[in-house]
């Protein structure tokens, strides 16, 4: 028989001072966010309210990150799979309703948890109006997520030496450790702008419960791209933009795991061709109009190096500034510039990138995984990496894994990519044999 794993049960107070459930539900709220009044979803200016189904999805997001920082992987019987349970008040639960299967599947995709979702009615006097600050002719015709990685400062950047009248709006979330590295990467952006543009920074840092002496938070953040995409979402919805973008490369868009272990949900999937479809689905079953997409789909990561190089004009530098790092390394005096570990997978990646569109990588890393010992710890991703190049690639792993939806994109075009990104990290793998020989 097989074990099921312990359920946690979550309600999303809103606003702060409604009634806190009774226990078993452990209250979550907009204060479980460590940020600035200025960096709620509230609090920025946005040309027009976000319509109910956009604000009431960024609030089910928010609520499902803190859930998902909240709940430890580690409890449950296969260190993965959490049952979680979780209450958010929305403005319109009979939408919801109606499309609380496609939320939980797409949760299903993102995260590899079981959810059960109570979309209950929003208190009295919760809504409040947005603060406007823009008129009619600083309306955004264009919504971007920007992060301060290669990927999305290569779009940005193009996008803003775009002639026009019409406003970008870059979406950011904050990074505490590296604010100082997305404002010099956001100034790459500004030096090429023939546009207006503007910016929105939201917080994504969680501080524990218990007013922040409670347990540690789960170190998975699977859920993530959703607090993301919705950010992007609800914005476009007030801007009245047609399309929410979602730059990623189309290699890490796909993300093809390297090894059974990495299958599915235990690698990312925040930007797979499936994931955009069934958010643009609950989008339009909730009678939204925007939709997401990755302009970048098409694209590997050496091939979006180019495409900056190229067309936006930028920089090697300015592309070295950008960060990648999955697991950056800790902040120490005298290492202002050490912000990529060198062995995460992201870094694997961005390497072989970086190295394919300009032959070199000058990105200051903390370590070189083929300078480790064999068996290093922190060498298994350029171990998984090494094993997954020798074997061959085909349609039929792709689909195993993760399913591409009805409509495209197509089949034969996404493995082709998949190859090209391949044969960018073989390149990287012998020129660090060649390096290892050198020296």
């Amino acid at each position: 028989m097989t074990a099921t794993p312990a359920q946690s049960a979550f309600w999303f107070v809103s606003p702060p001072h409604a009634p806190r459930p009774n226990r078993p539900w452990q209250p979550l709220s907009d204060r479980n966010f460590w940020e600035r009044d200025d960096r709620r979803p509230g609090e920025q200016p946005l040309y027009a309210p976000p319509p109910p189904w956009a604000d009431d999805l960024h609030r089910v997001a928010r609520a499902v990150f803190l859930a998902d920082k909240h709940t430890h992987r580690d409890t449950v019987f296969d260190q993965w799979t959490r049952r979680i349970r979780l209450s958010v008040p929305v403005a319109e639960p009979e939408r919801w309703q109606r499309v609380r299967p496609l939320l939980t599947g797409l949760l299903r995709t993102m995260t590899a948890d079981v959810w059960e979702l109570q979309l209950r009615a929003m208190e009295p006097g919760a809504a409040t109006p947005l603060p406007l600050s823009f008129g009619p002719d600083a309306r955004a015709a264009e919504v971007a997520l920007f992060s301060g990685g290669l990927d999305s400062l290569s779009w940005a950047a193009r996008r803003a030496a775009v002639p026009t009248a019409d406003t970008l709006l870059l979406v950011t979330f904050g990074e505490p450790n590296f604010e100082a590295l997305q404002r010099e990467v956001l100034q790459s952006v500004y030096r090429r702008r023939r546009r207006p543009i503007r910016r929105l920074l939201l917080s994504q840092t969680v501080r524990r419960s218990g007013d922040g002496d409670g347990p540690e938070l789960e170190r998975s953040t699977r859920s993530r791209g959703f607090l993301y995409a919705t950010a992007a979402i609800r914005a476009a919805a007030a801007e009245g933009a047609a399309v929410a973008h979602i730059p990623e490369n189309g290699y890490l868009a796909i993300n093809p795991p390297l090894s059974a272990a990495r299958s599915a949900a235990c690698s990312t999937r925040s930007v797979h061709p499936w994931t955009l479809h069934q958010l643009n689905r609950l989008i339009t079953g909730l009678g939204g109009e925007v939709r997401v997409e990755n302009p970048l789909a098409g694209l590997t990561k050496g091939e979006v190096c180019r495409a900056a190089l190229r067309d936006a004009g930028l920089t090697p530098r300015e592309l070295k500034n950008t960060l990648s790092c999955g697991t950056p390394p800790p902040r120490r005096p005298g290492d202002a510039d050490l912000l990529h570990c060198g062995v995460c997978y992201p870094c694997l990646v961005r390497r072989a990138g970086l190295l394919a569109a300009l032959g070199e990588d000058g990105t200051p890393y903390e370590a070189d995984p083929w300078a480790l010992d064999g068996g290093h710890d922190r060498a298994v991703h350029w171990r998984a990496v090494q094993r997954w190049l020798r074997r061959p690639y085909t349609s039929r792993d792709l689909i195993a894994d993760t399913p591409l939806p009805p409509g495209g994109p197509d089949l034969d075009e996404v493995v082709r990519i998949i190859d090209r990104g391949r044969a960018e990290l073989r390149a990287l793998v012998r020129s660090s044999t060649t390096r290892a020989r050198g020296a």
